[in-house]
């Protein structure tokens, strides 16, 4: 067996998000769907993470084995795409050590928000119309004490069944953007918790709409409850922009 890592984007809107579900299309099941048909075999895709229904990935990664030896990667990255819906996207595949996972071997992940102040038809599926004023100042103040290593219980789905709640965020910040109608908050870190970049967001804009304080948010970190944030806002504004490895120790050169 051969493993490959594959790097991908897809538009969630049609999909109840990256992982199979019964009665419910995903990105996955359309993957191996189309590997099935190109390698003749049953092929199960394992992606770096999951991403709920509505939400998007310019860039994700997957892996998967396979008993075929693809000698021509471009070529195959070709057909897989010809067979895949258009909202699914592959940008390229490569042949990887059996060590390599797309999950575990991932470092850092990045992600964006994306928050429009005027109705839009172009970004109808892809940023949350939000027609309020906000101090954004206040709202990157806040974001700060989001930074370092810190348990982020508060910004979790409940009943999420994880080994710890602590993740290390390395940026989170709010720009502007597109005449200042477009509001990206961006926040990088080691790892996420379910719906936690969403509450987040919610919460945040509590604090732009001067609902929130500053010390109240700080409690809401301090005393990991839930009820405290702010309600967890729209899917289809968020999107998995970056996910990063150290493809040195992976890669096999032939």
């Amino acid at each position: 067996m051969m493993r490959y890592a594959a790097e991908l984007a897809y538009l969630g809107t049609a999909y109840h998000g990256w992982q199979i579900q019964e009665n419910a299309n995903s990105v996955q099941q359309e993957i191996e769907k189309a590997l099935r048909i190109l390698l003749s075999e049953q092929t199960g895709v394992t992606g770096c993470g999951r991403t709920d229904t509505g939400v998007h990935a310019s860039h994700y990664v997957m892996h998967f084995d396979s008993k075929m030896e693809l000698s021509d990667t471009k070529k195959f990255v070709f057909q897989l795409n010809s067979l895949l819906p258009r909202d699914i996207a592959i940008s390229v595949i490569r042949k990887v050590s059996p060590e390599f996972h797309a999950r575990f071997s991932c470092y850092q992940r990045v992600y964006e928000y994306y928050i429009t102040a005027k109705k839009n038809p172009f970004l109808l599926d892809t940023a949350y119309l939000f027609p309020h004023q906000l101090n954004i100042n206040d709202m990157n103040q806040a974001a700060q004490l989001l930074l370092g290593r810190k348990d982020f219980k508060a910004f979790s789905k409940g009943r999420t069944q994880v080994f710890t709640y602590f993740c290390e965020v390395s940026e989170a910040h709010w720009t502007k953007k597109e005449n200042d109608d477009l509001l990206v908050f961006q926040i990088k870190a080691d790892r996420f918790l379910r719906n936690m970049v969403r509450a987040i967001v919610g919460t945040l804009l509590e604090v732009g709409l001067g609902k929130m304080t500053f010390s109240q948010m700080e409690q809401v970190i301090i005393n990991q409850n839930r009820s405290l944030a702010g309600a967890s806002v729209k899917a289809h504004g968020l999107c998995l922009k970056e996910v990063n490895y150290k493809w040195e120790e992976f890669l096999i050169h032939e």
